[in-house]
């Protein structure tokens, strides 16, 4: 993604305003910041206790996951694009990193458990670039928990920019939707079972493992 794409979601972190992503075909994606900024609710809490230290959270955004982590004595890093999010979670007393999850990362082959929640499954547009990549930071007995579309047969590959009061700014960059029947598929391409699925909340995630 180019820095001056993360703009509006900069923005939006600091003042807790609607995020909102349009696609090339005027359909738009809203993201609830307020919910990322407040502290874990209980839909989060059935991700937090499923995971099982060392933890790397990518796309961390302001860091509920890893100060909750943290909090319960885990071994957590946060990892995102945006120095917002990452001085946000900083600010918790959390660790995180101003980094792409495809750029070198610490701990590669060794974190038990990654998360891709608040709909990271669609990081660069692509999912199984992403899930190879994320196989290799697993340990091998490691886990993946992700949280899927909404739409359970969501299969999408976009191209969308973010607005700022209705209007559409920034340049376009790769996005992706993925309910859980296309993550199934995909994550069997990519050399994981699916360990589990659960719904709460309103919100479906399903646990891969290697």
């Amino acid at each position: 993604m180019e820095p001056d794409a993360l703009a509006p979601y900069e923005a939006a972190l600091r003042t807790a305003a609607p995020l909102t992503l349009r696609t090339v075909t005027g359909r738009s994606l809203r993201f609830d910041v307020a919910r990322w900024l407040a502290p874990v609710d209980a839909a989060d809490a059935t991700v937090l206790d499923r995971c099982a230290g060392p933890v790397l959270d990518v796309g961390c955004g302001p860091g509920r996951f890893v100060a909750s982590l943290t909090a319960r004595g885990a071994v957590a890093l946060g990892v995102d694009i945006a120095e917002t999010a990452v001085a946000l979670t900083r600010g918790q007393g959390s660790p995180a990193l101003l980094r792409s999850v495809f750029a070198d990362l610490p701990g590669e082959g060794r974190w038990s458990t990654v998360l891709l929640v608040d709909g990271n499954i669609g990081i660069g547009g692509d999912p199984v670039r992403l899930l190879h990549r994320v196989a290799a930071l697993l340990a091998p007995t490691g886990r993946v928990l992700v949280e899927t579309a909404p739409d359970n047969t969501a299969d999408e590959r976009l191209s969308v920019r973010f607005t700022e009061q209705g209007d559409e700014v920034g340049p376009e960059f790769a996005w992706a939707l993925v309910g859980a029947a296309a993550l199934e598929r995909y994550a069997a391409d990519c050399g994981y079972a699916v360990a589990e699925s659960w719904s709460s909340g309103g919100r479906t995630f399903v646990a891969l493992s290697r």
